[in-house]
């Protein structure tokens, strides 16, 4: 463990704003489940499945702010604040496409969409009601993503908080009053949650525009910086970046997959699936934070030249991420009964016991999540070696993964449990990998001109 200082204090700079962000984005998703949920499993599994779209879209702009911050978190580091914002106005040009495409495709095919997870009519009626209404949230939340990835660069997550913060407000006192008809409105069940999800995307956005425009003192990011243009930093961009956005996007393909797999296994499976992903998010957060801070702090530490540093780092984060592991696991098995019982009564029994078993196999992976995702993502990516990340998943996820789970599901014709493990088993394989290849420190890279 190092001791420099400077280490510690902005790991949990970076990280802990980021960590209650996606406390608070997860917490409404797990606002609408709880409420949703109350409405039976139909509702809630047509939520889901719509939000699978929304996942897609998550991932492909999660790829989009990784590579960006690869790339100008290097750039930062050589103090190039020019040739960062080159980056930056690229990311929320693609952004921006990736959004109005998204809301096109889910307006005018929203059925196609819904039945590539399932074959059930009345789950695909419930979804529809709610798809046609959130995916006018797309462009907002696509943007909004980048320019929190960009505030990411220059180590202000606090500005994240707040907008997640904000949109969760919102989302739940929309969700009280339009899902269940209160303060004299009409009762419009999943509709009114698709509803109040699209008013906090766009309060979210307004907060962090405002925010990048007018307050931060680090970028100076403007409107006019969108016309920057750099035809070497746009090639960089894309040789550098598209193996990150496609692993982001193959992972994202692969989560949907996965909710295909088992929303063929019944709606009971379905729902609990549901509930135990969300529960997961919410328990996850600090990983996830940790993962994220350690890229942003090896990225500027690779793009000042400094290598002894990469290393003495490098060595300190994979043990901090282990710990961590350890502590979320150990959290989520002793309280899965609890918030079970508190917070998803009306589901059936079919269900409740398979949400237990699905958290007790989140129990076990999350130390392999904890520890591979983000000695890969958060250090070997941002040091540079972008391409290596996504053949390790491409070959986990597409080799291992899936053609298990489809056996297990439809050969043999295992438990849902066994097949849900399969699932997630990659978690605890690549950390045979991420061992390897952190400790033979060849993946440190300058990607700056």
């Amino acid at each position: 463990m190092v001791k420099d200082k400077k280490l510690y204090t902005t790991l949990a700079q970076i990280a802990l704003p980021l960590a209650m962000q996606n406390l608070i984005t997860y917490g409404i998703g797990l606002a609408d489940n709880f409420m949703v949920g109350s409405l039976g499993d139909l509702s809630l599994s047509g939520v889901f499945l719509s939000n699978q779209v929304q996942w897609l879209l998550f991932m492909f702009c999660t790829g989009l702010g990784a590579a960006m911050v690869v790339l100008a978190a290097q750039y930062l580091g050589k103090k190039d604040i020019k040739n960062a914002k080159v980056v930056i106005a690229i990311t929320l040009k693609i952004a921006l496409g990736l959004g109005i495409a998204a809301t096109l495709l889910v307006f005018l095919f929203p059925a196609r969409i819904l039945n590539l997870f399932t074959r059930d009519e009345k789950v695909i009626a419930e979804g529809m009601r709610y798809i046609g209404i959130v995916c006018f949230s797309y462009v907002f939340f696509s943007v909004n993503s980048v320019l929190l990835a960009s505030m990411r660069c220059v180590q202000n997550t606090k500005i994240g908080f707040l907008s997640s913060l904000t949109g969760f407000f919102v989302n739940v006192f929309l969700n009280w009053v339009l899902i269940f008809g209160n303060l004299g409105m009409p009762s419009l069940g999943v509709s009114g949650a698709a509803i109040a999800t699209l008013i906090a995307r766009i309060i979210e956005f307004c907060v962090t525009f405002c925010h990048v425009r007018f307050i931060d003192k680090n970028l100076f990011f403007r409107l006019r910086d969108l016309a920057l243009r750099n035809r070497e930093i746009l090639s960089d961009f894309f040789r550098y970046g598209i193996p990150v956005i496609l692993g982001d996007i193959i992972w994202g393909i692969a989560g949907s997959t996965q909710v295909a797999i088992l929303g063929r296994l019944g709606t009971e499976v379905l729902a609990a699936n549901t509930i135990a992903a969300n529960l997961f998010q919410f328990f996850s957060v600090m990983v996830y934070g940790i993962a994220n801070a350690s890229g942003v702090i090896i990225g500027r530490t690779v793009g000042s030249g400094d290598y002894q540093k990469v290393k003495d780092y490098s060595k300190t984060l994979q043990r901090i991420f282990l710990g961590f592991g350890i502590l979320t696991g150990l959290l989520i098995f002793f309280t899965k009964d609890l918030i079970l019982a508190a917070g998803f009564p009306n589901i059936s029994a079919e269900a409740h016991v398979y949400a237990l078993q699905f958290l007790i196999v989140f129990s076990i992976t999350i130390v392999g999540t904890s520890y591979q995702m983000s000695v890969l993502t958060g250090i070997v990516r941002a040091g540079g070696a972008t391409s290596f990340v996504l053949i390790n998943d491409l070959i986990h996820v597409w080799l291992i993964v899936i053609p298990s789970a489809l056996l297990s599901a439809f050969v043999f014709h295992f438990p849902p449990v066994v097949v849900f493990f399969c699932l997630k088993c990659d978690q605890i394989l690549k950390c045979i990998v991420a061992v390897i290849k952190l400790n033979r420190w060849n993946w440190m890279r300058k990607l700056t001109r």
